[in-house]
């Protein structure tokens, strides 16, 4: 669940050819951006809308491929990439899964475009509007195996705000995002993960 989350704003590359407002204002947020850090709720709906879990976090962001997910409500686990390796960090399991970035991309959605290639290569893209006073646009795989259906996503004027998922089990991913902030200093070091001492440490 969360491998295929982690890496979506990797995703969101800028478009080499943009029209509507919804990808007007993908290309305006993305195209100078370096980084981000902002709070994130994170709900997974069933097929029937109900609710399987809520999760409460920060996220950081550093381009090329740096990201950091700290989940801290109402569990605490961490997932980390120096855009290379993946470290998935569960504080109480005490386990430290390792895995290649390369290796993400056929399992997790997020990770799908972590290439060089335009994103219109993979997605066809439909403006769905204004609604809730955020501008929406979804993005839905051309390969069948990508295992899931489509990705929605809701900006303001300046931000993306809103995520939403739908994977091919009928499950809905939303993510909002608050307290954004664009092109904040951050560490880089913060994107270097070190297992804790006595953890399981499995994988790479």
């Amino acid at each position: 669940m969360l491998l295929r989350v982690v890496g979506l704003f990797l995703l969101l590359i800028p478009f080499t050819a943009l029209a509507g407002e919804g990808e007007k204002r993908l290309q305006a947020f993305f195209s100078n951006v370096s980084a981000v850090r902002a709070d994130f709720t994170q709900q997974v709906l069933g097929a029937n809308s109900e609710t399987l879990q809520e999760t409460h976090g920060k996220m950081f962001l550093l381009r090329p491929g740096k990201f950091r997910w700290d989940y801290r409500k109402p569990y605490e686990q961490q997932i980390v990439s120096d855009g290379k390796k993946v470290w998935l960090y569960d504080v109480d399991l005490e386990q430290v899964t390792i895995q290649s970035v390369d290796s993400l991309i056929g399992s997790a959605p997020a990770l799908l475009l972590s290439s060089d290639k335009p994103i219109n290569e993979s997605f066809n893209t439909r403006e769905l509007g204004a609604e809730q006073n955020l501008q929406w646009i979804e993005l839905t795989p051309k390969q069948e195996e990508a295992g899931f259906e489509k990705l929605v996503l809701g900006f303001d004027a300046n931000n993306l705000v809103n995520m939403e998922l739908q994977d091919s089990l009928g499950q809905l991913t939303r993510l909002k995002f608050s307290d954004i902030e664009r092109n904040p200093v951050i560490d880089p070091g913060l994107f270097d993960f070190i297992p804790p001492e006595g953890v399981d440490v499995i994988g790479e």
